[in-house]
């Protein structure tokens, strides 16, 4: 399985960015294997409007089947949720890395997002 946690920049140890559709990059991450590649979300931070739907887009192409992210709109998160990909929370409150989130994931200690987290625009 390919799990995709937000982040402020690539890497393992890097601070999770607490928005989707602008996050910096995507860190994805093979459940079994624990190998990690990162996307970057150049394209979609900069745009006028749509990036939580491309995001989303991004990682469905991807394979993803789960993200972990501190919020997700409601644009994203119906698109996600038509793909199947499981949703969860990490603590924004707090500064985390990818791999305490995806640690945190693996014990089940996330709240699974059942609806979008915001409004709608999150810069």
């Amino acid at each position: 399985m390919k799990i995709a946690v937000t982040a402020q920049k690539p890497g393992w140890t890097e601070p999770l960015d607490s928005r989707f559709g602008r996050a910096s990059w995507f860190v994805i991450i093979d459940t079994e294997t624990k190998k990690w590649e990162a996307a970057e979300n150049l394209q979609n931070r900069q745009s006028a409007q749509g990036a939580g739907i491309q995001a989303a887009r991004t990682i469905i192409d991807r394979g993803v089947e789960a993200l972990i992210s501190g919020n997700v709109g409601p644009k994203a998160f119906k698109v996600l949720q038509a793909a199947g990909v499981k949703m969860y929370r990490a603590e924004s409150g707090r500064q985390q890395t990818v791999a305490d989130a995806f640690v945190a994931w693996e014990r089940k200690d996330l709240e699974e997002i059942s609806s979008a987290t915001v409004d709608g625009h999150s810069i």
